[in-house]
């Protein structure tokens, strides 16, 4: 849902369209002005998404406290999960890049830099707020030239830089093509402001998926980390005692080695006699 708040600037009105663009057609804009306060009261927000089936929001403000102010959130059973609140700097719109633009529907692939992503909190929960927000459909498989669009995290200097590309595939000589990477926008600079987290226990909860949608083990199976499949087998205790080997002729005994045995074996008889 890309909702329009009571007072709104150019600046967030262009933010909110350019997104809503990036997540058409898996997305809903509100036109009117809906004078809601995140932060203060969560009721219109919940209803929304109640009524559009909808768990994923950004909401767009503008006043003197807070210009330029967008709020990114998800929910979970129709309730606040996770709600973050950025000022919008150094915005740069699609319009003045030149460049050619992306298809309707096309599924990004998402980078995330900086440290605070790996080591601060909140970072790491913006982190899973960003993938579902802009991850698209789930596919099981994608071919190379259909990942055109790239979206680019990085955490620098306290804020959160957004960049926006479009992957061109060039001839290198080999079979494995030279990527490059051309930004067509939007490009933002985002500022945290205010947080409003889900407690662990809460958070542990949205998380656990139902049993009926985890997928049956199959026993002597496991698949690790990189998605392969390994397989166990068990077998019965073998008996190689008459198991038959290759003769090998570097391993056989000489005529000469066999007489020498032969003789040595009777000699010790006659003196044991």
């Amino acid at each position: 849902m890309f909702i329009r708040g009571g007072q709104t600037s150019d600046i967030v009105n262009n933010v909110l369209r350019e997104v809503y663009l990036m997540k058409k057609p898996n997305a809903i804009m509100f036109n009117k002005k809906n004078a809601i306060r995140p932060f203060e009261d969560v009721t219109s927000l919940e209803f929304f998404s109640s009524k559009n089936d909808a768990s994923l929001f950004l909401f767009g403000s503008h006043n003197k406290k807070r210009p330029h102010n967008i709020v990114i959130g998800h929910m979970y059973d129709y309730h606040i999960l996770d709600m973050i609140e950025f000022g919008v700097e150094n915005y740069t719109s699609m319009k003045e890049f030149k460049n050619a633009k992306l298809t309707t529907g096309s599924k990004p692939c998402l980078l995330f830099s900086g440290e605070p992503f790996n080591t601060d909190h909140t970072h790491k929960r913006l982190q899973t707020l960003l993938i579902n927000f802009f991850r698209g459909p789930v596919v099981q498989n994608i071919r190379l030239a259909g990942l055109e669009h790239v979206i680019s995290f990085t955490a620098i200097d306290g804020k959160i830089a957004v960049r926006s590309y479009k992957t061109s595939l060039k001839k290198s000589g080999t079979k494995i093509p030279r990527v490059e990477l051309e930004e067509i926008g939007p490009s933002i600079d985002l500022v945290l402001r205010r947080t409003q987290l889900a407690s662990t226990d809460l958070y542990k909860r949205a998380l656990k998926v139902p049993k009926t949608l985890k997928p049956k083990k199959k026993k002597n199976i496991s698949i690790d980390k990189f998605k392969t499949t390994h397989g166990r087998v068990h077998m019965q205790k073998q008996d190689l005692s008459n198991l038959q080997t290759r003769k090998m002729k570097g391993l056989k005994r000489s005529r000469d080695e066999n007489s020498e045995e032969i003789k040595g074996t009777k000699k010790s008889k006659q003196e044991t006699n």
